[in-house]
């Protein structure tokens, strides 16, 4: 990978980079101090205000010696249109100043050749005449296996194709005749027929992607297995980068280090969130509300781990049957219990008289105000009515993860799948996102 350090922070190289199920292409990654900029080759108008154009056409002139001055590649057979894959210094197609290498051939003197095989695309320019009439537009995301130069500075020593069969994958000249010490002029239409218009290949933002509080990983998703030499970054919005693929280990280290450097830079300030950087980690939390952080080494010692505080919960919950906390309702003092067999159960804390009592099957619904209170909702085992139950609590966290383990003990008890399930769901849940989960004592 060719790259530049212009200081600690900023960093910019060539890699490859897979979108979905697309073939990868070459990008420019720039890393600065908070962002990552992925970047792709565009072909824009620069005369005036900047503006893209999806194609532009432009007619040339084939020379006596040296033709048109340009090779191809791919072709249908590829799933691609043919591209230009070279074009030479002081020829036709370069001095036009409107053919760019990547740009891709759709019509030549009118004839659609977007889902032409390449040889068909050669006979189509050797039969054009002395004037032939190109339809382009440039391929943004051309496919790494055609290696295409990154800009026109390449030398291309063209030889005498005019006859033969020619290859997708190797270039097709288009030279005729060439002899490098041609000196013909070009006629006026081999210039553009907007002389006002200039165009030029940029780097073009393709994607942004900011780096508080982002993560990084070489891993596939749901698995252990690490990719060679590739990447993905994701911020903290959702926002992938998509796989960046190195051409080295050493490329890919660099880039590594550097992104870390640069996210953890961002985020010092904040010990605490170092603290979730960790690929398979997960939280106890006390009773006391003190926050215990654990990793461990793959995912499956984190789907074994939650498995197992899945299932000592549930044997907590039949051990002690029953847990009851204090609330407020109206301002008096109640009491709440939760009983394994019974349900929910409220009662006066002074007179010990039970206000009201529902199995869990009739709890349809609870809400919280992330505070204090929680707003359950009953239905009535005779009128089938909903009935609101709102109550206070100094300790809103807890009551709710009781309430939350009870249930969860309920069904365990009736579907002895239930805990399998959850410890796989848990599992896929974490590999979507991130391997954390967290736990109360």
């Amino acid at each position: 990978m060719d790259f530049r350090t212009a200081c600690e922070e900023t960093k910019t190289g060539i890699c490859l980079l897979q979108d979905g199920n697309q073939e990868p292409f070459k990008v420019r990654l720039h890393l600065a101090k908070d962002i990552l900029m992925i970047q792709e080759q565009d072909v824009i108008c620069v005369s005036g205000e900047p503006f893209y154009s999806g194609e532009r056409t432009v007619t040339i002139r084939r020379q006596t010696v040296g033709g048109f001055g340009l090779s191809i590649k791919g072709g249908a057979e590829h799933n691609i249109p043919v591209v230009i894959s070279k074009i030479s210094k002081e020829q036709r197609a370069e001095l036009s100043g409107l053919l760019f290498i990547g740009d891709a051939i759709l019509q030549i003197n009118g004839i659609n050749v977007r889902k032409c095989r390449h040889e068909e695309v050669v006979q189509v320019l050797r039969n054009a005449g002395e004037e032939v009439t190109l339809t382009v537009s440039f391929l943004k995301r051309a496919p790494a296996f055609l290696k295409l130069p990154l800009n026109e500075d390449c030398s291309c020593a063209p030889s005498d194709q005019s006859s033969g069969t020619s290859s997708p994958l190797c270039d097709s000249g288009l030279h005729l005749n060439y002899h490098p010490n041609n000196t013909d002029t070009l006629s006026c239409s081999s210039w553009p027929t907007s002389p006002g218009l200039r165009w030029e290949k940029r780097w073009c933002d393709l994607r942004l992607i900011p780096l508080l509080h982002s993560r990084f990983s070489q891993y596939v998703p749901g698995t252990d297995l690490s990719r060679q030499n590739a990447f993905q970054v994701i911020a903290v919005d959702g926002v992938c980068s998509g796989i960046i693929q190195c051409l080295s280990a050493e490329d890919c280290i660099d880039w590594l280090q550097a992104i870390a450097t640069n996210i953890s830079n961002l985020t010092k300030h904040n010990d605490s969130d170092l603290l979730d950087r960790r690929k398979h980690c997960f939280t106890v939390q006390s009773e006391s509300g003190e926050d215990l952080y654990f990793s461990v080494e793959l995912e499956s010692d984190l789907a074994q781990w939650e498995r197992a505080f899945q299932t000592a919960t549930f044997l907590e919950v039949e051990r002690i049957q029953c847990k009851t906390y204090a609330c407020v309702l109206e301002s008096h003092l109640m009491g709440l219990t939760i009983d394994f067999s019974t349900g929910f159960i409220c009662y006066d804390a002074a007179t010990k008289a039970i206000l009201w009592r529902y199995k869990f099957s009739q709890l349809k619904g609870s809400s919280d105000d992330g505070k204090s209170k929680i707003k359950f909702l009953f239905q009535n085992p005779d009128t089938k009515q909903i009935e609101a139950k709102e109550l206070e609590f100094s300790n809103l966290f807890a009551v709710l993860h009781c309430i939350h383990s009870f249930f969860a003990a309920k069904v365990a008890c009736l579907d002895p799948l239930f805990l399998g399930n959850q410890a796989t769901a848990s599992a896929a849940s974490s590999s979507a996102t991130t391997s954390k989960a967290k736990y109360t004592t």
